[in-house]
């Protein structure tokens, strides 16, 4: 699935003509949102990526240093080499600039890897794989909204703190569940937990009662859901089948957005631990932006991923204002170097090693006493400071740094 979106006015083609070489090369900064279109992450990724990309072209103005902005978009199929061949030919071909969205982690590694090699900007906001700013880390890539670490990290402390020590993960089978599994393995057992075993699934399967009854079998205080979008809606909705959570044992999804919960509904989801950076009903701000955005995208709220996409758009063209230039590694430079600052995630910053630091948010999923609207579904439990909340750079062992 392809489409274009073009923000174009006829003085601002004049203008692009006369800008100087330093540029865009055609004349046009071209934003390529490479997602799931289709698939299993649709609903955190998908359309309505593509309507946050819009919304930060039209907040920036339509053009950046007299160039108009064009949006492109593209369906990766959650597949790493789909992705990988739509990325060179956006930027061999179509002269993209810049790619973000990126859910799905394969993915998102392949097409960062894509940018190092053709000196392009590549911005992740829908994968959650941490070693896009450890061991893969590179200078023309930034990883946005979250990552395995940051999103587990606070997940697990908040449950081991309340005196959970026994855990069982059911993980999805490739990068982003493995990198998932990993992260709070780690923290798990550094704050005295266990970790009893693990399970894992393909994308997307239709059944997930032999992997549920297992994780139940092994009598861990916690069932860990090292999984996503549609996987994780399914996997709760079963797991409720089956009186998983609604004992002495737990249920905990560790990477879950507001369309899962949604999806997944209070009564079964009620109790669960959210970890995001973004809820759409946390002040003014955001509640503006999801009303705009619900018109947009068919009655959806935003996801983090989607709100990522956003704020780190609207960065980017900050910075290609700032620089006077598209080029790659120059426009990411200035994304380190300038301070974030945006309606959806605040005041920040862009590390050295391409982490985007923010402050991380745990939610409980209320009761449907508790919600007032069909999309009322969260309540703040405490707020984490992007210094505890993300992995040091020494930490994650990023090589352009260390």
């Amino acid at each position: 699935m392809n489409g274009t979106i073009r923000i174009l006015t006829r003085a601002a083609i004049l203008s692009a003509a006369l800008a100087t070489t330093s540029y865009a090369s055609d004349g046009i900064v071209k934003i390529g949102v490479l997602g799931d279109m289709s698939g299993v992450y649709s609903d955190v990724s998908g359309r309505g990526a593509v309507e946050a990309a819009k919304m930060a072209v039209e907040a920036f103005g339509g053009k950046v240093a007299g160039m108009p902005i064009e949006v492109v978009y593209a369906d990766h199929l959650n597949k790493a080499d789909v992705a990988a061949n739509t990325a060179r030919k956006w930027f061999d071909v179509e002269k993209v600039d810049m790619i973000t969205d990126l859910v799905n982690s394969a993915a998102a590694l392949a097409v960062s890897q894509i940018g190092k090699e053709k000196n392009k900007v590549v911005l992740v906001s829908g994968a959650g794989v941490s070693d896009l700013t450890g061991k893969a880390c590179n200078a023309n890539t930034i990883h946005w909204t979250y990552d395995t670490s940051s999103i587990s990290k606070a997940t697990t402390a908040a449950l081991v703190g309340a005196g959970a020590k026994t855990w069982y993960f059911l993980t999805a089978d490739y990068a982003f569940g493995t990198a998932m599994q990993r992260d709070a393995t780690r923290f798990i057992e550094g704050a005295g937990g266990q970790v009893l075993g693990a399970v894992r699934h393909p994308l997307n399967p239709s059944d997930f009662s032999s992997y549920l009854l297992t994780a139940q079998a092994s009598k861990a205080q916690v069932i860990a859901l090292a999984n996503a979008g549609g996987d994780t809606a399914n996997s709760v909705k079963q797991a409720s089948e089956f009186g998983i959570g609604k004992g002495e044992q737990k249920l905990t999804g560790l990477l879950v957005t507001v369309t899962d919960v949604y999806a997944i509904g209070t009564e079964k989801g009620q109790g669960l631990i959210i970890t995001t950076p973004f809820y759409w009903d946390r002040d003014d701000n955001t509640r503006k932006f999801a009303a705009e955005f619900v018109k947009r995208a068919g009655g959806k709220y935003p996801t983090m991923m989607q709100a990522g996409v956003y704020s780190s758009v609207l960065h980017y063209l900050k910075s290609v204002e700032a620089a006077k230039t598209t080029e790659g590694a120059t426009v990411v430079a200035k994304m380190k170097e300038l301070p974030t600052d945006d309606p959806l995630f605040g005041k920040g910053s862009v590390r050295k090693d391409g982490r985007k630091l923010h402050p991380m948010y745990v939610y409980q999923v209320k009761t449907p006493e508790e919600s007032k609207s069909p999309w009322d579904l969260y309540k703040l439990l405490h707020s984490v400071p992007p210094e505890q909340a993300f992995l040091t750079i020494a930490e994650g062992g990023c090589p352009l740094v260390n």
